[in-house]
């Protein structure tokens, strides 16, 4: 999978090897670089908006923390400017994986765009995993990301990809469980889906809006009011 799956592989297990990885990586990146000043990629293309993506993730793995939050921040503009919803929730998570000190509040942009547009499902489910990866063990906020998750899926996840991605979310749905709560039963499991109203979207959302506004307190970079005036539905 793309953004479930792993990322570049460096696994070396020497200093040569290392090197050789930190190449082939800075050599990738001048190549997506190249390709971007070709005039025949037309910005907004699929093709020129993958490129984009893929110069920031390869700052990410090339531990430039601080090129890759520009670089992707550049482009968030971009697709923002562009009504490009779903490329605008990737650079996000690029600038979040790059750890720069506003990476949280990248993360919760990402978030809200990847539940109010409807995004690659698997996107979706990889952020909000990463909302359950950044919380405490007892936190309400990671059950009501991972109950998310599972309801995306549900809505949105079609063909093979709906039974992998279903499976993925019901586990970790499961292993918040029991970290929260320590369950290990399918009753507990059940008692504890009502008790914290998981299993009702119209009780989770809201909540997940309001973990949402943590990561970004006060610093929003879209107007979601103006966004939200513009969908179909309401």
């Amino acid at each position: 999978m793309k953004h479930l799956g792993p990322g570049f592989d460096l696994g070396a297990e020497s200093g040569e090897d290392t090197g050789a990885s930190t190449d082939a990586l800075q050599a990738q990146l001048s190549a997506v670089r190249d390709r971007l000043k070709e005039s025949e990629v037309a910005i907004e293309s699929a093709q020129w908006c993958e490129l984009a993506l893929q110069e920031s993730r390869l700052l990410v793995n090339l531990d430039e923390g601080a090129q890759a939050w520009h670089s992707a921040q550049r482009r968030f503009e971009q697709f923002c400017a562009g009504g490009l919803w779903a490329q605008a929730a990737e650079a996000t998570r690029v600038m979040f994986q790059s750890g720069e000190p506003d990476a949280l509040v990248a993360l919760g942009h990402a978030v809200w765009l990847a539940v109010t547009f409807p995004v690659d499902p698997e996107l979706s489910v990889a952020l909000l995993q990463d909302i359950v990866d950044e919380t405490p063990d007892d936190s309400d906020g990671a059950a009501v990301a991972a109950a998310t998750a599972a309801y995306v899926v549900d809505l949105r996840a079609q063909g093979n990809k709906r039974e992998s991605l279903s499976f993925f979310a019901n586990q970790l749905l499961g292993t918040v469980a029991r970290r929260h709560s320590g369950i290990e039963k399918q009753e507990d499991f059940e008692q504890w889906i009502q008790r914290l109203e998981l299993d009702d979207p119209a009780q989770f959302l809201p909540r997940l809006r309001n973990v949402v506004d943590v990561l970004v307190q006060d610093n929003w970079w879209i107007d979601r009011d103006l966004i939200q005036a513009s969908l179909p539905i309401q």
